[in-house]
């Protein structure tokens, strides 16, 4: 969505403390990783193993993602971690910011979308400039929902890690691998499942999943422009989904949870009555999960079923 205040990224952690509801200690002897939010972290996690201990500044699934205002103890994470992972594309731009180090190694997923082949990561190339709002409109910035650029920050992870790490080079290469071999059995269960069929979105969260599906995105841009903007939605905008999810114009509305407004909640009970599926995402790891993969697999199951119906 597009990020007015701030958001954060992405970690979810093997183990509660993993997670981000302790902090980091060097004394462990781990790699200490800080991510924006908990996805981003885990799949961190998932390249690192019980090599690294994860942080993960935003890990609330109640809480919304634009309003999240860094704390003072976030930059002493950030300064202290040996390695971080953010978002970028004007997503969590509070993160960056806590980055005052040229020496922290990073990665930032969002300018490796289209670089998929070989990341780059210490040296991160800078995001294109996003608007007066802090997005860039031109890119979807939602990319976790990308499973290229997700490879990508895998490779990039154990590229960095096997670099601080060395004798753990081999094992981190091996965790990238079955975890990219998990992402492409992911990308198989949506490729083209929705050729012919139309679906919205309450918000564009999970936009490059939707690609991958090929099913036809009808969302009206006003609409999806101003829930992004915390704005109010033109009347026009408004009406023409209305008509699409009473109409039963869609077959399937993807409501994005952790920042619904009274407008999606209605849009969502319109959907409902009318008999139109709906798909919930998300845009952190729920309470309780700690894997981007299991996350991830459920969303995906939960928009193929939908789909197929």
């Amino acid at each position: 969505m597009t990020l007015r205040n701030a958001l954060v990224g992405t970690l979810a952690v093997a183990s509660l403390a993993a997670c981000g509801t302790t902090t980091p200690s060097a004394d462990s002897g781990k790699i200490q990783v800080v991510a924006s939010t908990n996805v981003w972290g885990s799949v961190l996690k998932a390249v690192g193993g019980d090599a690294v201990e994860v942080k993960a500044l935003l890990d609330d699934p109640s809480a919304d993602p634009h309003s999240y205002e860094s704390k003072p103890a976030d930059a002493a994470l950030v300064k202290d971690a040996k390695l971080v992972v953010f978002n970028g594309g004007g997503y969590d731009n509070f993160f960056a910011k806590l980055i005052t180090s040229d020496a922290t190694k990073k990665i930032e997923a969002f300018p490796l979308r289209d670089n998929h082949a070989e990341p780059t990561t210490s040296e991160a190339p800078k995001s294109e400039a996003p608007d007066a709002d802090g997005h860039d409109h031109d890119e979807n910035e939602h990319v976790w929902y990308d499973f290229h650029t997700v490879q990508a920050v895998a490779e990039a992870a154990a590229n960095e890690l096997g670099a601080l790490a060395p004798d753990k080079k081999t094992t981190f290469e091996k965790n990238t691998a079955d975890f990219t071999a998990k992402l492409e059995e992911l990308e198989k269960k949506v490729d083209g499942i929705g050729k012919g069929k139309k679906v919205a979105a309450t918000e564009p969260i999970a936009h490059y999943l939707l690609d991958e599906t090929e099913a036809e995105d009808v969302t009206p841009e006003a609409f999806s422009k101003a829930i992004e903007e915390e704005a109010d939605v033109p009347a026009a905008a408004l009406a023409s989904m209305n008509q699409l999810v009473e109409g039963k114009q869609i077959n399937v509305l993807v409501e994005n949870t952790q920042t619904e407004n009274q407008v999606t909640k209605q849009v969502v009970e319109k959907a409902k009555a009318a008999g139109v599926p709906v798909v919930q995402v998300t845009e952190t790891l729920p309470a309780g999960v700690t894997s981007y993969l299991d996350w991830m697999s459920k969303q995906v199951d939960a928009l193929s079923q939908a789909l197929k119906a």
